[in-house]
């Protein structure tokens, strides 16, 4: 694996640059925010990813080595190619990552161009727990609600099935007044199928009220 290039800067493109390595250039996939950085004719330092496929070797760069593991946990979620997880990173810094992934702030990730809520919301499931903020020294990580974990995942759930985001997530609010331990719980699984069943009891009884007027 190659963990980091460092040499003379050859070239600094739109998306990628060369690290000349003693007369051998290698072209380095990268952030505009770590092509920034760089300068041709002076030396540079990136820590790399290598990405291999079937029919290629691509290498990924970064400014730092926290940079380069958020990208990592990125690719392990499905769907989530290296373009993608770069994209992340080149609107988001590190620790936002972290703090939206742990916060279950899906909306942090449809930010993103080529992200909409159904692939945010399985980037906060899958990297529930992966990615935790490192925090500020001296303070702590704010606490996080078990809500601000679940109802990310279940909204995004039930946009998977056809609902929109706003009748999705007042949909959930009120299938769980009479059902607080639900929310407590912080179950997806439940707390889905509670705000289904109470999607099919409310449509009976609206439907109820249609045939008694008529």
């Amino acid at each position: 694996m190659i963990s980091f290039l460092r040499g003379t800067v050859a070239h600094v493109g739109l998306s990628s640059a060369v690290i000349d390595l003693n007369g051998a250039g290698m072209s380095v996939n990268a952030t505009p925010q770590t092509l920034s950085g760089l300068r041709v004719g002076d030396e540079g330092k990136l820590f790399t990813s290598l990405i291999v496929r079937e029919d290629s070797l691509t290498l990924f760069g970064f400014g730092s080595d926290d940079e380069r593991e958020v990208f990592d946990v990125l690719l392990s979620v499905s769907g989530v190619g290296p373009r993608l997880a770069l994209a992340v990173l080149a609107v988001h810094e590190p620790e936002a990552i972290r703090v939206a992934a742990h916060s279950g702030d899906g909306k942090a990730f449809t930010k993103v161009p080529g992200i909409g809520p159904k692939v945010a919301g399985r980037i906060v499931l899958e990297l529930a727990g992966k990615l935790v903020p490192h925090g500020t020294p001296g303070r702590s990580v704010p606490a996080v609600s078990a809500e601000a974990v679940w109802k990310p995942q279940v909204v995004a759930a039930m946009m998977s099935l056809g609902w929109s985001e706003k009748d999705a997530t007042s949909s959930i609010d009120k299938s769980l007044a009479d059902s607080p331990e639900l929310a407590e719980q912080g179950n997806v699984a439940e707390i889905l199928r509670a705000t289904l069943r109470w999607l099919g009891q409310d449509g009976a009884r609206a439907g109820n009220r249609v045939g008694a007027r008529g």
